[in-house]
C-alpha cells in the first residue's frame, strides 16, 4: 500500500474540522515532517491563525512511532486533548488505515491521591493526625470544597484535577493530592491498583501521542528517572516559554516554615538525638533568615554557611535515621514516614546545593510581607540542560507564534543552548528556523501606536499624562480595552483612577477567576480589562470585545530581579551585550505576545498602544518594534483616536 501524502492527510485533518489550509500550515506540517524523517531539529515561527496544532499533529500521527507533545498552557492542553487530537485521529483513519492511540500526562500532584483522600493527610504535630474532612467546618470555604472533592472522586474517571469545574484552592487540593517523592509506590500503597496517576502513565505508554507540559517534561530532562515514555520526536509548543518553565523546576527554595514542618514531620520517626539536631538546626536558620534582606548573594554570608552546613548533615542524619525506627502510636506510618523524608530530603538538597557554591547557581534573599524570607538558588542558565538532554537522541520541533526576536531565530536559539543557525560541530545539534507568516493582513488590520510624547516612565509614581492619555484612548475606543501592565501595583492604580473617571466597566485581574473576567470582557464591548502577565498571554478574545491593547511601558525586568541581572552580567563578563541578550529578548518576547492579543481573527480591527516612548526613541526600540506583528506604526496621537473612533463606529454599525 503507498504511504498516504502528508498533503492529503493535512487536507482530510482540515476539512473534517470545517476549515481550510493556509499555506503556513502546510509549509509547517511540510517542515514538521522533514524533520521527523530525517532526524533532524526545527524551530518554527508560525503567526495566530496558522493553526499550527494540526501544522504539527498531522505529521506526528502519520509518523508512526511515539511522539510527544509538550505545551505550557492548560488551555492548550485540553484543547488538544478533548477537540484537536479527536477530530485529527477520525479524519486520518481512512488513509493511515489505524487510529493512534493518545493520552494526557502531568505530574503527580495534579491527579487526585486515593490514599490521601481516605487515609488523611499527615498533619502537622501541633495540629495532631485528623481527618481533615472533620476537622475543616463544612461550613467554611475549605470545608465545602474538601467535600466537593469527596463527592467527585467516586464521579472521576480521571482523578484529573483539572477535570474538576469549577476549580478549588490550593490548600484544599493539597489535602487529597501528594508529590511524587510522598508518594508509597503502587506496589506498597493500598489504593494502588486503583491509583489515577499511575493510570495515566500506563496510558501514556500505550499511546502514539502524549501530551505533556513544560514542567513534566523539564522533570524528566533533570532529575534522571524517566517520568515520560520512550520517544522519538518531541513537539514542543509555546516554545517561548520552555526556558522560564525549565527553570522554575530546577529552583530550589528554603523558608523557616518549611524547615519547620519538616522537623514536626520527622520528629516522632527518628530517634530524641538526630530530633533535636534537626531542630536546633532548624532554629539557627530562623534566626538568620529574620535578618535577611532582599537580593542576591554574590557570596555566601558565614552565618548563613553555617546555618546551612548544619541543616545539610542534621538532615542527612534523619534521613539515614529514619527508616528504622518505629512509632506505634503514629497511623498510616508508611505514609507519614513518606511525607517526612520527601520534607527532609528536599531540605539536605538545597541546602547541599548552595553550601557547595556552584558558579552556574545564583543564590538570592526574597522578602514578603505576609510570609517572610525566602532563600532561593536557580540556574544562571539552563542552555546547557537543554542542549544536553533535550536534542539527544530525538529529533525535536520547538514552535510558537513568537521565536524570532529582532529579526532572527538565534537570540531564543541561544537560550536553548543551540548555536546559531547554520553553525555545525562534533557537539552542536543542527537546526533550521522557519517562519510560516500568519494568515492576518497585519498592516490593514492593526495600528502600532506608541504615545512619544509621553514622558519615559520612572521607578516608581504615578504617571498623570500616561492616565489621561489611556482614559482618552479608551474614550475613543468605546470600551473594548485589554490594558496589559508590567505590574499588579499599576494595573490596580490604573484601575482605581479610570473608575473614578469613565463610565466603562473595568474589570480588574484578582478580584475574580481568570475564566469569569475573560469571559465577562468578551460579552460587553464596553467592558475592559486591566491585569498583568498571565493577561499578556492567556487571552484570545477575537471580534469588537477587544479592538484596543495598551501595554502601560515596555516590560523589562525589574533591575533588582536577582536571577535576570546575574544572567546579564554573565554575558557581558563574556563580552556579549548583557541588556540587549536578557532585558531586551525577555521584553520582546512579552511584547510580542501581548501584541498578539489584538488580532485573532481575519476580521479583526484595531490599535496596540504603547504608552512608553522609548519604543520609538531608543536605539533598542528597532529590535522590539521587528519582534511585533507587522501592524501600521504611527506616533501621532490624533491619528490613534480617529482610527479607534472610527473602527468602534463600524463595531456599532453592525450592532456589536
Amino acid at each position: 500500500m503507498t504511504k498516504p501524502s502528508l498533503p492529503d492527510l493535512l487536507h482530510a485533518a482540515v476539512s473534517a474540522v470545517g476549515g481550510t489550509e493556509r499555506p503556513g500550515q502546510v509549509a509547517m506540517a511540510e517542515a514538521v515532517g522533514e524533520a521527523i524523517d530525517d532526524n533532524s531539529h526545527r524551530l518554527i515561527q508560525a503567526g495566530t491563525g496558522t493553526g499550527k496544532s494540526l501544522g504539527y499533529l498531522v505529521p506526528a500521527l502519520a509518523h508512526g512511532e511515539r511522539v510527544v507533545v509538550a505545551t505550557a498552557t492548560l488551555a492548550l492542553q485540553r484543547q488538544l486533548v478533548e477537540r484537536d487530537l479527536p477530530r485529527t485521529v477520525e479524519a486520518l483513519h481512512p488513509q493511515l488505515r489505524r487510529r493512534p492511540q493518545f493520552a494526557m500526562l502531568k505530574g503527580r500532584s495534579n491527579y487526585l491521591c486515593l490514599h490521601r483522600l481516605h487515609e488523611g493527610a499527615p498533619q502537622d504535630e501541633e495540629e495532631g493526625l485528623f481527618d481533615q474532612f472533620e476537622a475543616a467546618t463544612p461550613t467554611s470555604k475549605l470545608g465545602k470544597d474538601l467535600l466537593r472533592l469527596r463527592d467527585w472522586a467516586d464521579e472521576t474517571e480521571t482523578g484529573d484535577r483539572d477535570d474538576l469545574t469549577p476549580g478549588v484552592s490550593d490548600k484544599a487540593w493539597a489535602q487529597i493530592s501528594v508529590s511524587s517523592r510522598e508518594c508509597l509506590g503502587a506496589t506498597k500503597c493500598a489504593y494502588g491498583a486503583e491509583c489515577f496517576a499511575e493510570a495515566a502513565r500506563e496510558r501514556a505508554k500505550l499511546a502514539d501521542v502524549v501530551v505533556t507540559n513544560h514542567a513534566l517534561l523539564a522533570i524528566d530532562a533533570i532529575e534522571g528517572a524517566p517520568v515520560l515514555p520512550q520517544h522519538e520526536v518531541l513537539i514542543v509548543d509555546e516554545a517561548h516559554e520552555l526556558v522560564s518553565r525549565v527553570t522554575g523546576v530546577a529552583t530550589g527554595e528554603l523558608t523557616p516554615g518549611q524547615v519547620n514542618r519538616a522537623v514536626k514531620r520527622a520528629a516522632k520517626l527518628v530517634d530524641e538525638k538526630s530530633a533535636d539536631s534537626l531542630q536546633t538546626a532548624s532554629e539557627s536558620f530562623e534566626r538568620v533568615m529574620e535578618l535577611a534582606l532582599p537580593g542576591r548573594l554574590e557570596e555566601i554570608p558565614e552565618d548563613l554557611g553555617y546555618a546551612l552546613m548544619a541543616l545539610r548533615d542534621a538532615a542527612r542524619n534523619v534521613i539515614s535515621a529514619i527508616g528504622s525506627t518505629r512509632d506505634k502510636s503514629v497511623h498510616d506510618e508508611d505514609a507519614v514516614r513518606k511525607q517526612a523524608l520527601a520534607a527532609v530530603e528536599n531540605i539536605h538538597t538545597v541546602a547541599e546545593r548552595i553550601t557547595n557554591g556552584s558558579e552556574y547557581d545564583v543564590v538570592w534573599y526574597e522578602r514578603h510581607d505576609r510570609f517572610g524570607a525566602t532563600l532561593r538558588v536557580a540556574p544562571l542558565s539552563v542552555s546547557g540542560l537543554l542542549r544536553e538532554k533535550l536534542f539527544e537522541d530525538r529529533s525535536v520541533v520547538l514552535t510558537s507564534a513568537t521565536l524570532k526576536l529582532g529579526g532572527d531565530f538565534n537570540g531564543v536559539a541561544a537560550s536553548l543552548g543551540l548555536s546559531p543557525e547554520g553553525v555545525e560541530g562534533d557537539d552542536v545539534p543542527v537546526w533550521k528556523g522557519l517562519d510560516v507568516g500568519s494568515p492576518f493582513d497585519y498592516p490593514k488590520q492593526g495600528i502600532l501606536y506608541v504615545a512619544k510624547h509621553l514622558a519615559t516612565p520612572g521607578r516608581e509614581g504615578t504617571r498623570g499624562d500616561m492616565m489621561d492619555e489611556l482614559a482618552e484612548l479608551i474614550e475613543a475606543a468605546g470600551g473594548r480595552t485589554l490594558g496589559l501592565f508590567s505590574s499588579m501595583r499599576g494595573a490596580k492604580a490604573a484601575a482605581e483612577e479610570l473608575r473614578g473617571r469613565l463610565d466603562n466597566p473595568i474589570l480588574l485581574q484578582g478580584e475574580e477567576t481568570l475564566g469569569e473576567l475573560i469571559k465577562a470582557f468578551a460579552a460587553d464591548p464596553k467592558t475592559c480589562l486591566f491585569g498583568t502577565l498571565s493577561l499578556w498571554q492567556g487571552v484570545d478574545v477575537p471580534g469588537p470585545s477587544c479592538q484596543l491593547v495598551v501595554m502601560d511601558r515596555i516590560p523589562f525586568p525589574r533591575p533588582d530581579d536577582p536571577l535576570m541581572s546575574a544572567r546579564q552580567k554573565s554575558v557581558e563578563e563574556r563580552g556579549g551585550n548583557g541588556f540587549m541578550a536578557v532585558a531586551a529578548t525577555h521584553a520582546a518576547l512579552l511584547m510580542a505576545q501581548g501584541a498578539g492579543r489584538l488580532v485573532r481573527a481575519s476580521g479583526d480591527r484595531g490599535v496596540v498602544a504603547v504608552l512608553d516612548p522609548r519604543l520609538a526613541t531608543a536605539r533598542y526600540g528597532s529590535f522590539l518594534r521587528a519582534t511585533l506583528p507587522d501592524f501600521w506604526y504611527t506616533t501621532d496621537r490624533n491619528q490613534a483616536r480617529r482610527s479607534l473612533a472610527a473602527i468602534d463606529a463600524g463595531a456599532l454599525a453592525e450592532g456589536k
